[in-house]
């Protein structure tokens, strides 16, 4: 049975920074009170011509040419979002065609701030069961089109972002190594984004009362994050047979500072052990453990030959974890040029739909 190995990640944020002195121009807040109660000094804003999509190709090409991966040789991506670019089609689809990946199947899972986490393990088992060697993972985020900017308890807290891992197989141990995912949907009030589902339409009546934006009960999710976060690492560790004592880093979803701390005093471990970073970017749900994962990457934190633990919740209410053994890029004869396949992606892509064009002239007049 192959090992599935995390080969390549990357990352891509906009570049516009909302800070908290910019918030507090527009709503009743200030620097102070953002950062006592969250530990959020600013976060990125999508600009108007930035997509779902289009954030999470950035970082997958990032992550394809650290994996010196061909777009070409994915047999899978998986999106995981909870700002979908639309109902359907897929996000994924869209990164699909946009890479140039025209062998990979493409579907979005959606377990909001969890998804990442259950994304890879889904990604990780098709490996492990053969299916498939090489898998894009994306998490890919522009939650700031759904904040209501008066409401001071939730648009101080998201921004958008997107991050992506490649996995893939190999014979030698490593990579993944356990994954628990839970999920309790009687709390399924507590953080909800109406309007993008069946349930309630976009029509003038559900727009007025506000059920385009984001609602979160903050105290309700603030005290199941403190006591999931501590039982889904303590699960993950158990399930892998290693001991705290084991794990280089811990990289939680950046939802709050004052979360992950009090995760760590449940966990009696030094806030070292965490990677942190929501002061810089807020919370970007799915993208955010794979930002934090490249910023450690880049800064030595985390090295090959490293065990790292990923925690994470969500909305549903949902959460999980995920150990695995840090290796790095397999080992490949050459360098592979990512941007080029992608131009041939592009290409392919403007032929396939012409034909479709043609076909439907050809067709609509024998019709």
């Amino acid at each position: 049975m192959p090992y599935a190995h995390i080969t390549g990640w990357g990352m891509y944020v906009p570049e516009p920074v909302l800070t908290n002195d910019d918030l507090a121009k527009i709503v009743d807040t200030s620097d102070e009170w953002i950062r006592e109660r969250t530990g959020i000094r600013e976060r990125r804003i999508a600009r108007a011509h930035e997509f779902p999509s289009t954030l999470g190709t950035k970082a997958a090409l990032q992550a394809l040419s650290v994996a010196n991966l061909r777009p070409t040789d994915l047999d899978l991506i998986i999106c995981t979002t909870s700002s979908p670019e639309y109902v359907f089609p897929a996000t994924a689809a869209l990164i699909q065609d946009q890479i140039g990946a025209p062998q990979a199947g493409a579907f979005d899972l959606m377990a909001a701030c969890s998804g990442f986490i259950y994304a890879v393990n889904m990604a990780a088992q098709a490996i492990r069961s053969g299916s498939i060697r090489n898998a894009l993972v994306v998490g890919t985020e522009t939650l700031s089109r759904f904040v209501n900017w008066q409401d001071r308890s939730t648009c101080i807290l998201f921004g958008d972002g997107a991050g992506a891992f490649v996995l893939q197989a190999s014979s030698q141990p490593g990579g993944v190594l356990s994954a628990v995912m839970h999920s309790d949907g009687s709390g399924g009030n507590l953080l909800t984004l109406p309007v993008l589902g069946g349930r309630v339409p976009a029509n003038e009546a559900t727009l007025h009362r506000g059920h385009q934006y984001i609602y979160m009960d903050g105290r309700e999710v603030f005290r199941f994050a403190t006591r999931m976060m501590v039982s889904a690492t303590e699960e993950v560790l158990r399930n892998a047979r290693l001991s705290k004592e084991e794990v280089s880093l811990i990289i939680p979803h950046q939802a709050n500072y004052r979360i992950i701390e009090t995760a760590a005093r449940g966990l009696r471990l030094p806030m070292e052990r965490f990677v942190v970073n929501v002061d810089r970017y807020g919370n970007t749900s799915t993208a955010s453990i794979p930002i934090a994962t490249v910023e450690a990457v880049q800064s030595g934190r985390l090295k090959p030959g490293d065990t790292v633990v990923f925690v994470g919740f969500g909305a549903g209410l949902t959460w999980g974890a995920l150990a695995a053994k840090w290796t790095g890029p397999l080992p490949s004869p050459r360098k592979i040029t990512v941007s080029r396949y992608r131009l041939v992606g592009r290409v392919r892509s403007l032929l396939r739909r012409l034909q479709r064009y043609l076909e439907g002239l050809i067709w609509g007049r024998k019709a």
